[in-house]
């Protein structure tokens, strides 16, 4: 894989991290793809339905299996990755999840709380740390390669919904880990991004499609429509092959004009 670079991405299997590994792929990279669901049997959905999509590109494509929330799963990813491609320039951290049920601030459940910091901000925030470490000990053939860390993030970092705090507190996480990571390796030379998605039409927002089409008919989002995944995927592709190369830090909002405050 000398002649690619290689980009992991965490929650590959659909939505926005399925996005993000088919613009990557289109544009030169051979891909790792994780996610917590693995079904080698289908190819309609999932990991297999990527991996099926880049064979069509004629694209590398390594699946994996694995929880981005266990220790012990991050491990064994990473260990599955340099044995197959031996390097890791780009990690996109995406894996994150919705509450299984929106409730109110002052209802909701230690549990759930719990759930949603454990896979949204504590898993990326420790598989970073081992990712960056062998990045750090790269071998001299990969040192000179543009090399970054992109935190796929959300709105909710700094827009409130008490109907899923615990979200919104787990993305906010995201969105400073990302600022501290960019401080701490800035010499190193390795780049951090964070990337903050507006209303994606996704698996996880299908739920509450028609609350969101009613909003965006009412003027909520500028651009007047949903977000699809190849946008992000498009954004994280140009922060990947270094196009932003002096902007380590940097917040890039995809959300139609959300971020425009207006009267």
């Amino acid at each position: 894989m000398k002649d690619k670079r290689v980009a992991l991405i965490t929650g590959a299997g659909r939505g926005i991290g399925r996005g993000i590994a088919l613009e990557l792929a289109k544009n030169g990279f051979a891909v790792a793809g994780v996610d917590i669901v693995y079904e080698p049997e289908r190819s309609d959905s999932g990991l297999f339905e990527v991996k099926q999509r880049m064979q069509e590109l004629q694209a590398a494509f390594l699946p994996l299996q694995g929880d981005i929330a266990s220790l012990e799963d991050q491990e064994r990813i990473l260990h599955a990755v340099e044995q197959e491609y031996a390097r890791i320039d780009v990690l996109v951290n995406n894996a994150g999840v919705a509450p299984r049920e929106r409730l109110d601030i002052l209802e909701t459940t230690p549990e759930n709380y719990d759930r949603l910091m454990s896979i949204n901000t504590r898993g990326p925030f420790f598989f970073t740390q081992k990712v960056v470490n062998r990045m750090m000990i790269a071998s001299d053939d990969t040192r000179d390669v543009f090399s970054c860390i992109i935190f796929i993030s959300s709105i909710s970092a700094e827009v409130s919904s008490p109907s899923r705090a615990e979200y919104c507190i787990s993305k906010a996480g995201v969105s400073q880990m990302a600022r501290i990571y960019a401080d701490r390796l800035a010499a190193s030379g390795i780049n951090v991004y964070e990337v903050r998605p507006g209303i994606i039409q996704t698996d996880m927002t299908a739920k509450v499609k028609e609350k969101y089409d009613r909003l965006i008919a009412d003027g909520l989002v500028p651009q007047g429509r949903w977000g699809f995944p190849e946008d992000v995927g498009k954004a994280v592709t140009a922060l990947a092959r270094g196009d932003f190369g002096y902007a380590t830090g940097m917040i890039l909002e995809l959300s139609g004009g959300m971020n425009i405050r207006r009267l």
